[in-house]
């Protein structure tokens, strides 16, 4: 008796592993391309500047 309670099995999806690199890999380098240009617009306008410590005297 079929009542619906039990759904049938889904469906495999193959080459799962090269979908996830197919969408992590544009991502990352997009993100770390904005995270390059955010960092050098905030040194540009003085907002963060890292500090040069020179105590090697």
């Amino acid at each position: 008796m079929k009542s619906g309670a039990i759904l049938p099995r889904p469906v495999k999806t193959s080459f799962g592993l090269i979908k996830v690199f197919a969408v992590v890999i544009p991502f990352l380098y997009m993100g770390t391309q904005i995270s390059k240009s955010f960092a050098s617009l905030l040194e540009e306008h003085d907002i963060f500047v890292p500090i040069d410590d020179d105590d090697d005297d």
